[in-house]
């Protein structure tokens, strides 16, 4: 989190003025005339929090389920069903997200009662068929379970976006890959079916990111043997892990991100693939977001290249 930025001592104190414990609504800082663009000052500067449309929250108060619920409740009805995206991310299964997501305010999205559409600029709403057991009340509010959630995610987001939202929820561990694949068979017929069955058998709880994830799904489909999350190498100044690869292969694959792979770090990382590479004879193919996104992303190429060397050398 950015440390807060300076402000000016007048707009300092309308924020004073503001709830220190609970989420609030734009109306409610109206009411304390904060405008429009003083709100989005505060947020600039890491005073305020903007966690959906609609809905601030002061920096200070810490973010957890209980905080999750209350910004929900100011904008959900108490009839409607909290689902995809929003509900794994109240789940606190924040790698369902997409990358930057934190860099815009998110729609909600929830689904009404049959017969009935919310249309107040807040959320994107429709309807769809739940069961007893696809949803929970959480102190009023109603939220598909994590399991059910990522069932809709698997057929109903993009590729990428889905198999990144299976790995998110199920490192939750409130039910198994096994149990979330059977649980497709009552989708049958369903919209998407057929991509929420080809990835869910390889959905894995032990990504470290959404990124990881992705990079995974393009090693999959590099036509590669089915990688191993998260294998600890044994170093001399302890153990690190590689985000994926093969042990037994000693071949491997490193997602660098901006976000936790910058100059400062870039040093660090290089020192500890060479050491794996001379001491233990891994193979390392790294990626970066040009390599795992877009149309010119290329990693698959780059993976099939290094396996073949890999193979050629043995």
């Amino acid at each position: 989190m950015n440390e807060p930025r300076q402000l000016p001592d007048e707009l300092i104190a309308k924020l004073a003025c503001l709830p220190l414990d609970r989420p609030f609504t734009a109306a409610e800082a109206g009411e304390v005339s904060l405008r429009p663009q003083d709100l989005r000052a505060a947020v600039a500067a890491a005073h305020l929090w903007h966690p959906v449309r609609g809905v601030y929250v002061l920096r200070s108060v810490p973010e957890d389920l209980a905080l999750r619920i209350d910004v929900l409740q100011l904008v959900v009805p108490q009839d409607c069903v909290v689902t995809d995206q929003t509900a794994a991310w109240l789940w606190g299964a924040d790698q369902a997200l997409p990358p930057n997501a934190h860099l815009a305010v998110p729609l909600i999205s929830v689904f009404a009662p049959p017969g009935r559409r919310l249309r107040n600029g807040l959320v994107d709403s429709g309807e769809r068929r739940f069961t007893a057991r696809d949803v929970i009340d959480l102190k009023g509010l109603l939220v598909t379970t994590p399991l059910r959630t990522a069932c809709d995610i698997a057929r109903l987001s993009g590729r990428d976006v889905a198999f990144a939202g299976l790995d998110a929820l199920a490192s939750l561990g409130t039910y198994t890959i096994e149990e979330q694949v059977r649980e497709l068979e009552r989708f049958r017929g369903y919209r998407g079916i057929i991509q929420a069955r080809d990835l869910s058998p390889f959905a894995d709880p032990r990504s470290g990111s959404h990124s990881e994830s992705v990079f995974r799904l393009r090693w999959l489909d590099a036509g590669l043997p089915r990688p191993e999350c998260q294998i600890e190498i044994p170093a001399p100044q302890g153990s690190y892990f590689l985000d994926m690869g093969l042990r037994e292969e000693r071949f491997a694959g490193e997602y660098d991100g901006e976000e936790f792979h910058g100059p400062e770090e870039s040093d660090h990382d290089e020192e500890r693939r060479d050491w794996a590479r001379s001491t233990g004879n891994w193979l390392i193919v790294v990626g970066r977001r040009h390599n795992i996104y877009g149309r010119g992303q290329d990693i698959d190429r780059l993976l099939r290249d290094a396996w073949k060397r890999r193979h050629d050398r043995a």
